[in-house]
């Protein structure tokens, strides 16, 4: 079965998920493998690629697009207790992502 990238208000993000082609174009971007982007969401490699075929077909629209959430996200002025979650949220996918360059280098 292929994997489908379906829109259902929130912009494109991949069937069955709440992972949006931003998020893979986050990491895509900083030169990340489809599939370590895949077990960094847990998702399959399937998935993944479905993700980085609609950036490729939608570049300019979806280039547009996540330029304009970074910069939203870097000017609004969270509350303290949201900066919190986010300090909190991020300190996890760093630790997740230490764990996963550990793996690789295992191998």
């Amino acid at each position: 079965m292929s994997s489908k990238i379906i829109n259902r208000g929130r912009g494109p993000e991949i069937e069955g998920s709440r992972i949006t082609v931003y998020d893979v174009m986050d990491y895509s971007q900083q030169g990340w493998h489809r599939d370590r982007i895949a077990a960094l969401f847990r998702l399959s490699s399937q998935d993944i690629q479905a993700a980085l075929d609609y950036i490729a077909a939608h570049q300019e629209e979806v280039t547009a697009t996540y330029h304009n959430i970074r910069t939203r996200h870097e000017r609004y002025p969270y509350p303290p207790e949201v900066k919190a979650k986010i300090a909190a949220s991020r300190q996890r996918a760093q630790t997740r992502l230490a764990t996963l360059k550990a793996s690789d280098v295992k191998q």
